[in-house]
């Protein structure tokens, strides 16, 4: 049985196949892609000379994305990448996009946990729960709709916005921190 914890080496060998020490079996580049995505953590060593050519392996994953269209980068930011090889910031180049990956991350779960995981199924029922509240509204007294024999009171209905005000609040409030 394979651990799922810690960092697995894959040994890349000559003939190109890629071998996972973890598993003790041969993968494929679209694995890698996985374990990247899993949030696995991995190096990759050449099988001969042990240098680790984890870079050029991540690098090979991208240019195959890239080629099969699922383009990210745009052309003009490979060429402003290109135009720093060489330049006096290149040192500095790799802690920044590191720092803006991060930062990029950070925000995407801010989004969702402000959201919620279906925020929209939210809004629908809101929606819904407004569009029956207008229909009683304009219902002659002891004509209403089936639905509103069961709906709650307003007392409960109000207590229950308010929570779900407050809640949106404390998200707010997290997210502005």
């Amino acid at each position: 049985m394979a651990k799922t914890s810690g960092k697995v080496t894959i040994k890349k060998y000559a003939n190109r196949r890629l071998y996972d020490t973890e598993s003790s079996s041969y993968i494929t580049l679209d694995r890698l892609s996985e374990m990247v995505r899993e949030g696995r953590e991995f190096e990759v060593v050449d099988a001969k000379s042990g240098d680790d050519i984890t870079r050029h392996v991540l690098t090979q994953i991208i240019v195959d994305e890239e080629a099969r269209g699922s383009t990210m980068l745009p052309v003009n930011f490979l060429k402003q990448l290109i135009g720093l090889y060489g330049n006096s910031m290149q040192g500095v180049v790799p802690q920044y996009l590191e720092a803006a990956m991060d930062a990029f991350k950070r925000n995407q779960q801010a989004i969702g946990d402000a959201f919620g995981g279906n925020a929209f199924a939210d809004i629908a029922k809101r929606n819904m729960a407004l569009f029956e509240d207008a229909s009683r509204a304009f219902t002659p007294p002891g004509t209403a709709p089936a639905a509103a024999a069961t709906a709650e009171s307003p007392d409960d209905e109000m207590e229950q916005l308010r929570a779900e005000l407050a809640a949106l609040q404390a998200k707010v409030d997290r997210l502005s921190k």
